[in-house]
């Protein structure tokens, strides 16, 4: 059954703030395999012109995937969750994650389109930080698999 169209331009209310850690961004910089001494150490971010440890670009995945579940868990959507692959992910930034900063997610679905019997969805999530700042957009992309479509 394909995703209701009416549905396209929906906003979900914020997301609670996120604190972005100094230690959530060396774990994630470690996981990714990105050795980037910005990363890791305030002084060299410092050195290079920034007020504490920055978030690699794709650190904020987690917090506007986390948001997106608000769109992903509306009954009145319909998605099947259990059909869904990524299928896509992009980020526009204002300026870079600090630690330290105080982030909130608004998510909007941006699109719904239906292709060979496979729902696609588009959602856009706005970061801001504690100041009601812009900080990063970023889209994401899911797609439902159709109905027997599963791999032997």
């Amino acid at each position: 059954m394909a995703l209701d169209q009416s549905f396209v331009g929906r906003t979900y209310p914020p997301t609670d703030p996120y604190e972005v850690g100094r230690e959530k961004i060396r774990e994630f910089a470690v996981a990714v395999g990105d050795a980037n001494p910005a990363y890791a150490d305030p002084e060299a971010a410092k050195a290079l012109g920034h007020r504490d440890v920055l978030a690699p670009p794709t650190f904020v995945f987690a917090i506007t995937f986390k948001a997106a579940g608000q769109v992903i868990e509306d009954p009145q959507l319909g998605l099947d969750y259990s059909r869904v692959v990524h299928g896509d992910q992009r980020f526009a930034y204002t300026r870079p994650v600090y630690a330290g900063d105080r982030l909130t997610v608004t998510s909007t679905i941006e699109a719904i389109k239906t292709m060979a019997g496979n729902d696609i969805l588009d959602i856009r999530g706005e970061v801001h930080d504690e100041a009601g700042e812009h900080v990063v957009t970023a889209w994401t992309k899911l797609v439902a698999r159709a109905a027997g479509t599963e791999e032997a």
